[in-house]
């Protein structure tokens, strides 16, 4: 939900009608002033402003936030996060595997995204070898979820993508409980990506599930963070026009067909006017786009020159809503 898509207003929204509110890092300051000046510093300004006003939003209730692993000076952010007090940090797009070194001694609670089973298992050995612990829980995200996807693009299209990623589930619901014993402790296991109704979580809770996770169904609110003309691209998006794109994160992603993508894919390339020094692995002379500067332009509603993340279900919703409408619902 970044960038910008989930910050204080929609995450302290989430957490005052009793679900975690989750802020996204991702670019987190692009709107202070020095941003295109000094990135970093606006980004770790920007934590604490958004974590403070999400508490204040809040009223008691849990706050995370989402750090993704290939953010470059990741552990910059983990700290600064953890020093403003964040309930828990979720870390996707890539492995966490130095994350309980980064925020040993905190409080912070620790929430790997893992898709498909392999890295679930890779966490789980990885940290118990090397950090002698386990994570705090785990996020299965699926197929059908929106942004960068742990699914290689032949998966995705892959008729029986969806049964996988059940048993993907199942196997790792297994996977946790060796660790709950050693360590004492529960390993609630998560499940993300395109859970649209009560039947869908229900469903996914009948397996095992501790909880679910969900995205897309917020960006139609009132409170949610981006423009309206962003969530207008929702609104009245058809089923035919999400599609699988490619991502310079090294993922496929899912997005809102729109003239950006049209150009990426007739030019092969659009060359980045600028750094925004947001990924540790980035080349500005090679990768396909900004990933920066096409976010940036979703949420501030340049909806022609924006990339426009969002889960399989996006066609569903044709009319706004408010967060404690989607939670009842």
């Amino acid at each position: 939900m970044g960038i910008g898509v989930s910050l204080s207003s929609l995450a302290g929204a989430v957490a005052k009608e009793g679900g975690i509110g989750v802020l996204s890092a991702a670019q987190i300051g692009y709107k202070e002033k020095d941003f295109l000046e000094n990135p970093e510093k606006a980004n770790l300004r920007a934590i604490g402003k958004h974590i403070r006003r999400a508490r204040e939003i809040a009223g008691g209730g849990i706050i995370g936030i989402n750090i993704m692993a290939v953010t470059k000076n990741y552990a910059a952010y983990v700290k600064e996060a953890i020093a403003n007090g964040i309930d828990l940090i979720i870390t996707g797009a890539g492995l966490p595997t130095e994350l309980p070194a980064i925020a040993k001694g905190a409080a912070t609670k620790l929430v790997p995204i893992v898709s498909p089973a392999k890295s679930a298992r890779v966490i789980l050995k990885l940290w118990d070898r090397k950090h002698h612990t386990a994570p705090d829980a785990l996020i299965v995200e699926g197929p059908k979820a929106g942004g960068h996807l742990g699914f290689k693009y032949d998966q995705l299209i892959d008729k029986d993508v969806n049964e996988k990623h059940e048993e993907d589930i199942k196997k790792i619901l297994e996977m946790v409980k060796p660790y709950e014993e050693k360590y004492k402790k529960e390993i609630p296991v998560i499940v993300a990506g395109g859970i649209s109704s009560k039947e869908d979580m229900n469903h996914y809770m009948d397996m095992g599930a501790a909880g679910i996770q969900i995205a897309t169904p917020f960006v139609v609110t009132e409170e949610c963070d981006a423009s309206q003309a962003y969530k207008d691209t929702y609104l009245n998006c058809k089923k035919e026009d999400i599609i699988i794109v490619k991502s310079p994160v090294g993922l496929p992603g899912r997005a809102i067909r729109n003239k950006f993508m049209e150009e990426v894919k007739k030019k092969g390339r659009i060359a980045p006017k600028r750094c925004y020094q947001c990924m540790e692995h980035c080349n500005p002379k090679e990768t396909l786009y900004c990933i920066s500067q096409g976010l940036i332009n979703a949420v501030e509603g340049k909806i022609d020159e924006a990339l426009l993340f969002c889960g399989a279900d996006a066609w569903k919703y044709d009319q706004m809503t408010t967060v404690k409408k989607v939670i009842e619902r």
